[in-house]
């Protein structure tokens, strides 16, 4: 099964680090290049093991994904519950550990999948490494950004 991973360290301690990583709305969108949309389902008000969230993909694909972990400060899980076609199964973890220099943070971010149909599985995983692992570095780069920009660090403040 394909894994994905990119990896960087952030001038914030590990719980403002995952603050920033949950963040929603027009704070998300700030920082997160691939999210054009997203939500929380079923009435549920915050983030937490077991909620479902709605995303719409700077590409326009949609995935309902759940939290399978949710640890603050330290780790954040979720799967795919329904998504893009070629994604047989799709998941992925964030964590967040204190790094060597005090007050910063490495921010770990993997994700595995498998793709359909079996038949084009090695080419379809191919090209899957490839772009999620575009999206994926652009990502954690935004998010870098986010854990530097005044106005995602107030509004994690204010949260």
């Amino acid at each position: 099964m394909p894994v994905v991973e990119a990896v960087a360290i952030v001038p914030v301690p590990p719980a403002v680090a995952f603050a920033v990583s949950q963040t929603t709305g027009e704070t998300r969108y700030r920082w997160d290049p691939f999210v054009r949309e997203q939500h929380l389902l079923d009435g549920a008000a915050r983030p937490g093991k077991g909620v479902r969230t709605f995303t719409r993909s700077r590409h326009g694909l949609t995935m309902v994904s759940e939290y399978v972990s949710y640890a603050p400060p330290t780790n954040v899980g979720m799967k795919m519950v329904r998504g893009p076609w070629f994604f047989e199964m799709m998941a992925g973890g964030w964590r967040f550990a204190p790094a060597q220099e005090p007050g910063y943070t490495v921010a770990t971010w993997r994700y595995h999948f498998r793709t359909r149909p079996a038949l084009i599985r090695p080419i379809a995983d191919w090209i899957g490494v490839w772009l999620l692992g575009r999206d994926i570095r652009r990502r954690i780069a935004g998010f870098a950004r986010g854990c530097e920009d005044p106005a995602v660090l107030a509004a994690v403040d204010a949260g």
